[in-house]
């Protein structure tokens, strides 16, 4: 296949073009800037600071038969913007449908969208969200995604085009950022962490299994217009997550048990009540659906997944200690 794929710098682009290549795809890559790191053949890169000349670029490339659009402007926890929805909403609903317009023109068979557990909202309904269920976002970020969702499923009827959305949870791997990372870095520095008591299970995907899952859906037939939710398969609370990852970095977290209201009153105190209800609030995907579709199965087990990133995390410290 020729497939296309947008974002292809990020921390998921290149896991996803990697086991695309390894598959044997001819994969083009659209960047904001060319420079994505590894053996890349420059023609195969293709800049674009923004989605207003995305058809220059595909008519400059191999037509795609598959697009795979992962860039995003990604989930913020303090935004500065005066307006946050309208710029979500630029890039991941106004600049979605550009890529998808342009996919459409192009001859493009099939758009794989790379959307969010946040399109659905920040608590669940009781149990894990399924496919079926009406999603409720709550923040700029999950409502433009669920929007570009939306309009992508009205663009695919018109037009024929096949839609694949991908609803992720937390992703991490080897070149995580934020959160995951700061709070490898706290067990890593035997910092003792308040979270003893933070049992809420949520789900989490391995960047490599995302990876996986993205480039089964490329050619299965029975991809084609469905939603899937992924995750590792196994969900994990805060607390058995810090716990996890401490076995896998060697170094046992320092868990406190300290009382769920107390941390929620923490929240309110420091300006963190969204952060902090995250570690008090189950938020689960069934993975029903791609399992039965596309008979997949997560090919790491998330403590394999853990070990990686941590031995990545590692490797990265002692690098910047020398």
């Amino acid at each position: 296949m020729n497939v296309l794929v947008t974002g292809a710098n990020g921390f998921i682009g290149r896991a996803v073009c990697r086991r695309l290549t390894t598959e044997g795809h001819s994969v083009s890559m659209l960047v904001r800037r060319a420079s994505i790191g590894g053996s890349v053949l420059p023609e195969l890169v293709h800049e674009a600071a923004d989605f207003a000349g995305i058809e220059n670029t595909l008519a400059g490339a191999a037509p795609p038969q598959v697009v795979i659009h992962l860039a995003a402007r990604v989930h913020l926890l303090r935004d500065s913007s005066s307006a946050p929805l309208e710029a979500f909403r630029a890039t991941n609903v106004i600049g979605t449908l550009r890529v998808a317009h342009a996919a459409v023109r192009a001859g493009a068979r099939r758009f794989i969208f790379v959307s969010s557990v946040k399109a659905l909202g920040e608590a669940e309904p009781g149990r894990p969200w399924r496919e079926e269920d009406t999603p409720a976002p709550t923040d700029p970020y999950g409502i433009s995604k669920y929007e570009a969702e939306t309009a992508l499923i009205v663009l695919g009827r018109e037009t024929g085009m096949e839609i694949v959305i991908v609803r992720p949870p937390l992703v991490y791997g080897p070149g995580v950022r934020a959160n995951f990372l700061q709070l490898m870095r706290a067990i890593h520095r035997g910092f003792p962490l308040p979270l003893g008591k933070a049992q809420a299970q949520r789900s989490f995907i391995y960047v490599e299994n995302l990876a996986d899952v993205i480039a089964q859906c490329v050619t299965h037939p029975a991809a084609a217009d469905r939603v899937f939710h992924v995750s590792d398969g196994v969900d994990l609370s805060t607390a058995q997550l810090a716990a996890a990852l401490g076995r896998a970095l060697g170094t046992p977290a320092r868990l406190w048990c300290v009382p769920l209201p107390w941390l929620a009153w923490l929240g309110r105190l420091t300006g963190r009540t969204m952060q902090i209800n995250r570690l008090l609030q189950p938020l689960r995907l069934d993975i029903t659906q791609v399992r039965t579709a596309l008979n997949w199965s997560p090919p790491y087990a998330i403590e394999a997944g853990l070990l990686r990133t941590a031995t990545w995390h590692q490797e990265s410290a002692e690098t910047v200690v020398k």
